[in-house]
């Protein structure tokens, strides 16, 4: 980890130093947890580059636009990168409505809400993780505009590298449906839905192993399939 003195401003509060010092004593994890990333997303490209070119040229070709969705997000230390995903809204979506997305979004295409149903458009998020600005656990990350709004102890969150899936993003699986009725969706994300997932983001922070992320990997598949 880098020396706390040399972390962005915004982490230098004692809110971050606290959970700074837990994963500073937890070096063997931290270096476990990256070797397993490499390891298994090379593994899965070697069985998903067939699945991922199927659902590329099917989103390809079921509506106008590109097959991939890239956008920017925040990671660890605060450093932005581009995020992969199938593209499940219309072309040109950010420009037209909320950062986030609603269960009656029309946005949404219909290839898409079969995607986003059982989380096949995260499947590019595979090269994420093989590059290191991701991993497949960790706090979900989010765009920068977000991230501005953040209360100090938030950036503790991005101490590790953002991930495909969360013990948040598990609680919140239905997030969409929960912004369904709000007249603003942003507001209503930033006032009452972030900070709910930043508690089990945070609570995941202090608490972070290796195989408490087995756990939550194998949680994540059991709520997908159910």
């Amino acid at each position: 980890m880098r020396k706390f003195e040399t972390l962005p401003e915004p982490f230098q509060c004692d809110e971050v130093r606290q959970y700074y010092e837990l994963l500073q004593k937890k070096t063997a994890s931290r270096v476990i947890k990256r070797i397993f990333d490499i390891i298994v997303s090379l593994v899965m490209l070697v069985f998903l580059l067939i699945p991922i070119i199927v659902i590329a040229l099917i989103v390809r070709f079921s509506s106008p636009g590109r097959a991939f969705f890239r956008q920017e997000r925040v990671t660890k230390y605060g450093k932005h990168f581009y995020i992969f995903k199938f593209r499940t809204m219309v072309e040109n979506a950010e420009t037209l409505g909320a950062q986030v997305t609603t269960d009656s979004d029309d946005r949404v295409t219909s290839i898409g809400r079969f995607l986003r149903k059982y989380r096949l458009d995260e499947l590019p998020q595979v090269f994420n993780v093989l590059g290191g600005s991701m991993s497949f656990v960790g706090t979900r990350p989010e765009v920068p505009r977000y991230v501005k709004c953040y209360e100090p102890e938030y950036y503790a969150t991005l101490l590790l590298p953002a991930g495909i899936t969360s013990l948040a993003s598990i609680m919140y699986k239905d997030e969409e449906k929960l912004l369904s009725s709000a007249k603003n969706a942003d507001e209503v994300y930033l006032k009452n839905v972030l900070p709910e997932k930043m508690k089990y983001n945070l609570e995941y922070t202090k608490s972070f192993s290796f195989f408490g992320d087995i756990k939550l990997m194998f949680r994540t598949v059991r709520e997908v399939i159910s």
